[in-house]
């Protein structure tokens, strides 16, 4: 199977591209899985967090699926919905359209720079609910903000909502990444609690609308930058740590920096603005069956590199 990819990132976050509209035949969900458990690996595979597949669609200019990198399908990812973004908009050559998600049918669109010489994009995060049972996570209330889980730890409190993934998120002064990953792991060994498992980010607030994030990804592990997990801490932001709507949110993370947006109208939404940056392109032949491939040629996008990295030195300097 010749197989064309574009490996590309959302502040860091990092995926295989794949428009299945240009394959020979339409992949079933059963090679989807077994394309990232071989691909996305990162010893013996290409190495990314996921891969994201284009489809065509009926409600929309294309179809966005996220495979994670230990085969489970995400129903949301905001960083891979910037990248699914400039691709479809650079194909179409519109500046705004519409890609169906499996929750609802998000509009992007190409906005003003978020550093000098970084292309940027805007995606719609949404639906958005803090019931609990969106979740889906087994609490004794409709809603779990700034509740303490024993289970987890008694040293932090965490708000529970669904972007449509699930989160939880805890607004710390600080913290070590490895006690991140530890909680993050209790979390998604709780089925009790969180039978589907459940995205765990910490925000350590920098001053007004200005916070750093760092998510353990469900499915992924401890990860540079979540685009649905920033988005979800900017609104634990607003409620928690008094930042604003309708304002932007500075959000920096390990892989460099985004602005959320929050909107309340009777519901929460909020507009992702960041990178979508093409790191190279190039074309495997896969054999499934025998979990072998080869990679045909790539093609190093140098430049596009390199302005990124003056992003992430800079981010990283204010983050941390």
């Amino acid at each position: 199977m010749n197989i064309p990819y574009i490996k590309c990132h959302g502040s860091d976050n990092d995926f295989l591209m794949i428009d299945e509209r240009k394959l020979e035949s339409t992949l079933s969900d059963e090679e989807r899985e077994e394309l990232a458990l071989l691909l996305c690996d990162r010893l013996e595979g290409i190495g990314s967090d996921g891969i994201l597949f284009i489809l065509s669609s009926d409600k929309a200019k294309a179809r966005m699926r996220m495979f994670n990198s230990d085969g489970s399908e995400a129903e949301m990812c905001g960083n891979g919905l910037r990248c699914v973004a400039r691709y479809v908009i650079e194909e179409s050559g519109e500046e705004k359209v519409d890609i169906e998600t499996e929750k609802a049918v998000l509009a992007v669109e190409r906005v003003g720079e978020i550093y000098e010489g970084i292309d940027t994009f805007s995606v719609a995060i949404e639906p958005v609910s803090l019931r609990t049972e969106t979740l889906p996570m087994n609490w004794t209330n409709e809603q779990a903000i700034e509740v303490s889980i024993k289970e987890l730890t008694d040293q932090q409190t965490f708000t529970a909502l669904s972007v449509p993934n699930p989160h939880i998120v805890s607004v710390v002064e600080d913290f070590e990444e490895e006690t991140l990953e530890t909680v993050g792991q209790k979390a998604n060994n709780l089925p009790g609690i969180f039978p589907g498992g459940v995205n765990v980010s910490f925000v350590k607030p920098i001053d007004k609308n200005r916070i750093f994030v760092q998510t353990y990804e469900r499915g992924v592990g401890l990860t540079n930058a979540c685009g649905t997990a920033m988005s979800a801490s900017s609104i634990v932001s607003v409620l928690v740590s008094g930042n604003d709507k309708e304002t932007p949110i500075t959000v920096m993370n390990k892989g460099g920096m985004v602005n959320c947006i929050v909107h309340e109208n009777g519901e929460y939404r909020v507009e992702l603005q960041g990178n979508a940056t093409y790191v190279y392109e190039a074309e495997l032949e896969v054999d499934i069956s025998s979990q072998s491939f080869e990679e045909s040629f790539r093609d190093v996008h140098k430049n596009e590199n390199e302005r990124y990295e003056e992003l992430r030195t800079y981010a990283k300097s204010q983050g941390r």
